[in-house]
């Protein structure tokens, strides 16, 4: 276990969960609407350099597969263009998904995973913040290969 620190924490150990992974392949992220979206952009953004093709599927739901694109002055953003999920290299499953006013279930993430597993096994990374894959079982039930937690304090003054 490595501990690391702030937002370059954070995307760097997510940076460090695709290294192995060839330039061009293709990484799908699932999570939940509005909650997940930012974190995956910023994500995307962490790995720019990689040229992956990237897809969004929220909730799991395969229908609404939307792409992943750099937009000039903006960033990474998910786009209102629909995008083929099967065959990722990568599955990247956020922790929104395990919130219950937000996400769907494990089952729901693993039928996903399923059905656009091609003819190989993805590499599966979980993404969550304050243990909610742990605090909700979802670690019993998937089989991360790379599980980042991150731990958020906000002080107001």
């Amino acid at each position: 276990m490595e501990k690391k620190s702030g937002i370059i924490g954070f995307t760097g150990a997510f940076r460090d969960s695709v290294k192995e992974i060839a330039d061009g392949s293709k990484i799908v992220f699932t999570g939940s609407i509005a909650v997940c979206t930012p974190f995956i952009e910023l994500l995307s953004y962490a790995i720019r350099d990689k040229n992956f093709d990237m897809v969004y599927v929220p909730v799991a739901d395969l229908k609404k597969s939307k792409m992943i694109n750099m937009q000039e002055n903006i960033g990474f953003s998910v786009v209102d263009v629909p995008a083929d999920p099967k065959g990722p290299d990568v599955v990247v499953v956020m922790g929104g998904l395990a919130m219950p006013k937000f996400g769907c279930s494990p089952e729901d993430v693993l039928k996903m995973i399923k059905e656009i597993s091609v003819d190989h096994k993805p590499k599966i990374i979980g993404v969550c913040f304050m243990n909610i894959f742990e605090r909700t079982g979802w670690t019993k039930k998937i089989s991360y290969d790379v599980l980042i937690d991150t731990n958020m304090e906000t002080t107001v003054s």
